[in-house]
């Protein structure tokens, strides 16, 4: 295992384009190039992928999730059987999230209360109570390189007297979020902890939650509370008035986002850091990404296309197999489907990702993000 004194938590902001950030985030297990993606291993697996695939797509992190691992196979034999990262066999960047999302949507009886949240598991029905400091001690005892506070994720539209007090919960849990943090040895481990902005779609509220949480010594900030239903444009309004107030010398990580296009635009407006279930998710239900949109295997006009998904694409699975053939593992529910599938999507959002570092790099992101959504416009016609 890496030797985590040797790589202490960094980032370093190499180039911008307009609001568009290309940098390098420095942990324990290695470098990650941003703006990033992040595959989500919710049960310390990238569901239908080897570890090595997903690496060889491009990715440099990979997301893990308190509030499962928490209930199966738990932190603590996840700690006695050396730690994450050997758990899985992934021996470069872990993120894991708080477990607050999941307690919040999949718990039963959930009661919250200035301490923590208290539930049942949605797997038998046993009791736990989360609170701010065992979130990060269950993330400690995972050993994950980029940990995050602690919040409360509420559903929009709510009224705004309920968006404020989430925030200004969330923000006293951000408190003792960190002090947890430091009395576990989070920053000698070389390990990042971040903040979370709360707000809900209230921009006022947004810029109080982020400005509180500058005066905090967190080692990133994510904006959390948005992909939860809302229209993409409220998203990119809240991000517009958020990302500003956030330090520009600490990574930026909305969270739970998104499809090509949130990324595109997010990262237009100064995001650093992704997560979705979506190409994953796709991948299980027969939609492909690629360089020309979703193609949707499961249609029976893909019965007889000799076509690969993108010929000129570096994946086998986008290039080494017809469309007929992944139609007919779709249709028949082959579990090579969603391994396949899957494999495609994710290799699409890192080839998407290395091409906004490039452009970012380039001085031409701007002309980048006009000409991918041009080609998604064409669709399948630019595959001809």
């Amino acid at each position: 295992m890496t030797n985590q004194t040797q790589k202490p938590f960094s980032f370093k902001l190499l180039k911008t384009d307009g609001l568009a950030r290309r940098g390098e985030i420095t942990t324990p297990h290695g470098t990650v190039r941003t703006p990033t993606f992040m595959p989500v291993g919710t049960q310390a697996t990238v569901k239908a992928m080897y570890p090595g695939q997903v690496r060889e797509t491009g990715a440099d992190v990979v997301l893990g999730n308190t509030y499962h691992l928490m209930l199966r196979p738990t932190a603590e034999r996840v700690d006695r059987l050396g730690g994450l990262h050997t758990f899985m066999n992934w021996p470069h960047t872990i993120l894991t999230d708080s477990g607050g999302f999941q307690v919040m949507s999949l718990a039963q009886l959930r009661k919250l209360d200035e301490d923590g949240v208290r539930f049942q598991s949605h797997i038998d029905g046993q009791k736990y109570h989360l609170t701010p400091e065992r979130s990060v001690e269950i993330q400690g005892l995972l050993g994950s390189d980029i940990q995050m506070q602690l919040d409360e994720c509420i559903k929009l539209p709510s009224p705004e007297e309920e968006v404020q007090r989430a925030m200004e919960l969330s923000l006293r849990w951000a408190e003792r979020s960190r002090v947890q943090f430091e009395k576990m040895g989070g920053p000698a481990k070389g390990q990042g902890l971040y903040g979370i902005v709360q707000g809900g779609d209230v921009p006022h509220l947004r810029v109080r939650s982020a400005e509180e949480l500058a005066k905090m010594p967190f080692e990133g900030y994510s904006v959390g509370g948005l992909a939860v239903g809302e229209p993409q444009d409220v998203m990119l309004k809240m991000l517009e008035v958020t990302t500003p107030v956030m330090p520009a010398d600490k990574p930026r990580y909305l969270m739970g986002v998104g499809t090509p296009d949130d990324l595109l635009e997010s990262v237009a407006r100064g995001i650093d850091q992704f997560d979705c279930v979506m190409p994953t998710r796709a991948g299980r239900h027969g939609l492909a990404y690629t360089r020309f949109g979703k193609v949707n295997l499961k249609n029976a006009r893909h019965m007889d296309d000799p076509r690969p998904l993108d010929a000129e694409s570096a994946c086998p699975a986008a290039s080494s197999y017809s469309r007929a053939y992944l139609h007919h593992l779709v249709r028949a529910n082959e579990a090579l489907a969603a391994m396949l599938l899957t494999w495609n999507n994710l290799a699409y959002y890192q080839f998407l990702m290395q091409g906004m570092r490039d452009a970012i790099d380039e001085g031409r992101f701007e002309y980048f993000r006009l000409k991918t959504k041009a080609d998604w416009a064409k669709g399948d016609i630019a595959a001809l």
